[in-house]
C-alpha cells in the first residue's frame, strides 16, 4: 500500500510541475503576445531573485539584521553598483561572490 502511496505522490507532483509549463506552451506557443505583456514578463526573473535572496541578506533568526556585522548586506551594495553598470548577470554574480569572500576574509 505503501508504494501505491508513494507513485500517486511522485504522479501528483509531476502533474503540478508540468502543467503549469506546458499549458501557456500550448496555448500561446503560436501567438504574437503584446508588448506589454513581454515587458512585464521580462521583470520576472529579477523579481524571483529578488524575493529569494531578500531574506537571506536582510534576516537572521527569523529578524531584521541591519548591521555593520551583515556580511552578506555590506556584499549586497558592491553588487548592486556592478549590475547597475554591467547589466550582465554573471558580472554581477561572480561580483557579488567576490565581494562577500573579500568582506568575509577582511572583517
Amino acid at each position: 500500500m505503501e508504494i501505491v502511496k508513494f507513485m500517486l505522490m511522485i504522479g501528483g507532483m509531476v502533474l503540478v510541475t508540468f502543467i503549469p509549463r506546458v499549458l501557456p506552451l500550448a496555448l500561446l506557443g503560436k501567438k504574437e503576445l503584446p508588448e506589454k505583456v513581454v515587458l512585464w514578463l521580462s521583470f520576472i526573473p529579477a523579481a524571483v531573485l529578488a524575493a529569494l535572496l531578500a531574506p537571506s541578506i536582510l534576516l537572521k533568526n527569523g529578524n531584521l539584521y541591519l548591521s555593520l556585522e551583515n556580511t552578506a548586506l555590506i556584499a549586497f551594495f558592491p553588487t548592486l553598483l556592478v549590475a547597475y553598470k554591467t547589466k550582465n548577470i554573471f558580472y554581477t554574480v561572480s561580483g557579488g561572490l567576490i565581494f562577500y569572500l573579500l568582506i568575509s576574509l577582511l572583517f
